[in-house]
């Protein structure tokens, strides 16, 4: 009872003094919420070595626009060309090349590994000479300005930790996102519109999930988490005023809530109180933006043809890519879009050409499109799954017919613009396209990279969380200074 009664006391005690200092700091503290530039620059974080809002350096890339293709779209079918993989076609992975690495549930069981060649044709294209298969014709004609990395490696053998890992740096969940670290240490450029937004769409092949833990902020504060927009009448849900409700009601009502807020944070001092009122804001701020930022109506017929009909179709890729292109040049700083429905385990040959066809085209157009308005150098785009897929097929393997198992050692992504390289292709894996040769690029690599674009060491973008300093990168990364413009 005595101790207790004694953390009553301290909490009484802790109460009155937060209650009276801020009493002289309640209507700055107000201000600089609803105001968020009111107050920027002053302070800093000795121990973290970074003013949040505040780049490390100058950065090379201002945004980014993630195109991840959930599901793994498989290197040997898209930009990693091993003729050997014909020439042995239905011969057994040697021993020596596999070396005992693990294998997921679902061929582990396997009595023979056989070796698959691509059911496709692959050419060289551009300055660099980069292998691109015919499923990506309209990603052939811009390898000049991609960095193709075809030695990225992750630990993660399956779709859920793989997929949390790029996006998270973390296998387990429950940490800030990539864009919600952007968020974090940039903020955004355009306080009427979210730091960091979420594109959805789904192919036509084979569809794994993505979750909302994909975009979570974890345990930065809840304004630095994705906003997701939806493909229906109402981009971003529950947006709207309620009917009859006029813009000064809706005015007044938030500034009485935030004064409620406030007053609320004074007596608990929780920190999740002050977010909620920027969330309320930026909310009444997007009432105008939105509108204006996912009206396609004057976008031109030039335009319109160089993405593909589908891009007059909400929700699809091609809709999203070009609302991430909008999004993007009107100052989001991280538009991250997921395209479903490249786990090709079985019939690779049939899904993978339809789902190549729903991504190539409006992909390029993007990469095109930011070019001739002069915003891909300030802009970093990224396209590519959370692993690879095997050499080898999974089941029954017949001329027409075959599929890949998840292969994390070993896979393909691009970027391009942003300050990355162009016309290059990095890294090289082995003739049967399992093992890393040259240049491996590890997810950690690959996240403190894009970090270092925007003018961010990976290092000291960190956020002290129950005793423990964290960051994107975990307690590993490099930057690869080779793809570097």
């Amino acid at each position: 009872m005595a101790n207790e009664f004694m953390e009553h006391a301290l909490n009484q005690n802790r109460r009155r003094f937060l209650s009276k200092l801020s009493l002289g700091l309640g209507s700055v503290a107000l201000g600089s919420l609803l105001v968020p530039d009111l107050l920027k620059g002053i302070g800093g974080d000795d121990d973290f070595g970074f003013t949040p809002g505040i780049p490390h350096f100058a950065p090379k890339a201002q945004r980014v626009i993630y195109l991840f293709q959930n599901g793994a779209p498989s290197q040997l079918e898209s930009f990693d060309y091993k003729p050997k993989l014909r020439e042995m076609w239905g011969q057994e992975l040697p021993a020596s090349v596999r070396m005992g690495q693990r294998l997921t549930g679902m061929t582990s069981g396997q009595a023979s590994f056989p070796l698959v060649g691509s059911f496709v044709d692959f050419k060289q294209y551009g300055q660099s000479g980069a292998w691109v298969s015919d499923l990506f014709p309209y990603t052939s004609k811009i390898v000049d300005d991609l960095c193709i990395v075809k030695s990225m490696y992750t630990e993660a053998i399956n779709h859920d930790p793989a997929l949390t890992f790029f996006q998270t740096g973390a296998q387990q969940g429950n940490r800030p996102s990539m864009g919600a670290w952007l968020s974090y240490g940039l903020g955004s450029e355009n306080k009427n519109l979210p730091a960091f937004t979420v594109l959805l769409s789904r192919g036509k092949g084979v569809g794994q999930g993505v979750y909302s833990k994909l975009w979570t902020n974890g345990f930065l504060d809840s304004i630095h988490q994705g906003v997701q927009f939806s493909k229906g009448e109402e981009p971003v849900l529950y947006l709207n005023d309620q009917d009859g409700l006029s813009k000064a009601e809706r005015r007044k009502m938030l500034d009485n809530l935030a004064e409620v807020n406030q007053l609320s944070y004074q007596e608990m001092g929780d920190p999740e109180i002050n977010a909620k009122i920027q969330q309320y804001e930026m909310a009444y701020r997007m009432q105008t933006a939105i509108p204006e930022v996912t009206d396609i109506s004057k976008e031109s017929d030039d335009i319109i043809k160089m993405y593909g009909p589908d891009c007059l179709v909400p929700g699809t890729y091609a809709a999203n890519c070009l609302l991430a292109r909008k999004l993007s040049e009107n100052g989001v700083r991280f538009v991250q879009l997921y395209h479903q429905g490249w786990d090709q385990h079985g019939n690779l040959p049939g899904d993978m050409r339809k789902q190549a066809l729903d991504v190539d085209q409006a992909s390029a157009a993007l990469i095109t499109d930011l070019k001739q308005r002069g915003l891909l150098d300030e802009t970093l785009v990224i396209w590519g799954g959370e692993f690879g897929r095997t050499n080898y097929s999974q089941g029954a393997l017949t001329k027409d017919n075959y599929g890949r198992d998840h292969h994390p050692r070993c896979f393909s992504i691009w970027m391009a613009g942003g300050g990355i390289k162009p016309g290059i292709v990095y890294g090289e894996s082995d003739d049967f396209g399992y093992n890393i040769v040259k240049n491996p690029v590890h997810v950690h690599d690959f996240q403190a990279t894009v970090l270092n674009q925007l003018g961010l060491d990976h290092e000291k973008l960190i956020y002290k969380h129950l005793g423990r300093r964290y960051r994107l990168t975990d307690v590993s990364g490099k930057v690869v200074k080779d793809i570097l413009a």
